[in-house]
């Protein structure tokens, strides 16, 4: 990053993480309003947008004309895309000298070939609406691409990866020679392995019958789907992985081994995509530091190559699988406010 100081705004379904990036060093900021109050400006501001439709799919400096396509894709991401624009709105006026970069998570993901992103709907559809698999949390797995392979003294463009960032939205990855080819959340961030509160995939037939008998509206379906599904929607008591390991109840332990299941499933199925692989990494809050679930998961993916017996340790990014596993295993920090300040770096210069 050289000299540049880069603020990166990463707002989440439930959070709003804010780094400022000064070189190799990131120091996390408690509030928008102590940006100014303690670094007095920036150079750059890198703001992650979860989704950008069609339009939107690299890092662009903020213009008006972005600022329309921020806001023809707020219906696509609900949770996240009207957070973004509000922060735009407030950082705008608080930091006007600053450049703005908007950084979509669906950037790393337009390697995927259309095979991969390509719904099996009629053209039309397809056509008009650009229905396509878009793909997200593109910056952690960005810098999880780039950390495995200086963890395993690789060069990335050699690397096939399985790739799992498991948080409170969850979603695996494909990565091929260090780029994505396969993913499993697709025109939202609702689809693929469940999360902490979102279902994941679900049969749409069952929602069909759900709207077409009238059991519930189109509202309360969105609600239910995105805010009581997923860990919370199972166990009935919390989204919390620490919390379900910690109480262990019949309902928690089921709803985890729900979760794992479902994660292992979705890694096999972008697995699909790669003709060997070389590590499975989890990185994501839950896939650093919550080692019962990637001990299930990875114990349970024996069709792969891969195995169990990790690591418990989670001090720094490390190799966790033993020396002579046929797949390493890794866990990772997310450092997506490394990966948004570099991208935003390179528009802004």
């Amino acid at each position: 990053m050289g000299a540049m100081k880069v603020l990166t705004v990463n707002p989440g379904s439930g959070s709003l993480r804010l780094h400022v990036v000064d070189g190799n060093d990131a120091t996390e900021v408690d509030d928008v309003e102590s940006v100014v109050d303690t670094y007095g400006t920036v150079d750059v501001v890198a703001h992650r947008l979860v989704h950008g439709g069609p339009d939107l799919v690299e890092p662009t400096v903020v213009t008006p004309a972005v600022r329309e396509a921020i806001a023809a894709a707020r219906s696509l991401a609900p949770e996240h895309v009207p957070k973004t624009e509000k922060l735009l709105d407030q950082l705008t006026k608080l930091l006007p000298d600053a450049t703005h970069v908007v950084c979509p998570d669906t950037a790393f993901h337009r390697t995927i070939p259309a095979v991969a992103h390509t719904y099996p709907l009629p053209a039309r559809w397809r056509t008009q609406w650009n229905l396509r698999r878009y793909g997200f949390h593109g910056w952690s797995f960005s810098w999880a691409t780039r950390r495995a392979a200086q963890l395993l003294d690789r060069p990335t463009a050699e690397l096939n990866l399985l790739v799992a960032h498991l948080s409170g939205g969850c979603s695996v990855c494909a990565v091929s020679r260090g780029r994505s080819v396969d993913t499993s959340m697709g025109f939202t961030p609702l689809e693929g392995t469940m999360m902490t509160k979102r279902s994941g995939t679900v049969d749409p037939g069952m929602l069909l019958w759900l709207l077409r008998e009238g059991k519930l509206s189109v509202d309360e379906l969105e609600d239910g789907l995105y805010h009581h599904s997923g860990l919370l929607g199972l166990s009935g008591t919390s989204d919390d992985t620490r919390d379900l390991v910690r109480d262990g109840d019949v309902k928690t332990r089921f709803a985890l081994a729900v979760f794992e299941h479902r994660v292992r499933r979705e890694l096999a199925a972008v697995a699909a995509s790669l003709d060997r692989i070389d590590a499975l990494v989890f990185t994501g809050d839950i896939g650093w530091d919550q080692p019962e679930v990637a001990e299930a998961v990875a114990g349970g993916l024996g069709v792969l190559g891969i195995s169990g017996g990790l690591s418990r340790t989670r001090e720094q990014d490390a190799l966790i699988s033993a020396p002579d596993a046929a797949v390493p295993v890794l866990a990772l920090q997310s450092r997506e406010e490394l990966e948004l300040a570099r991208a935003a770096g390179d528009v802004a210069r």
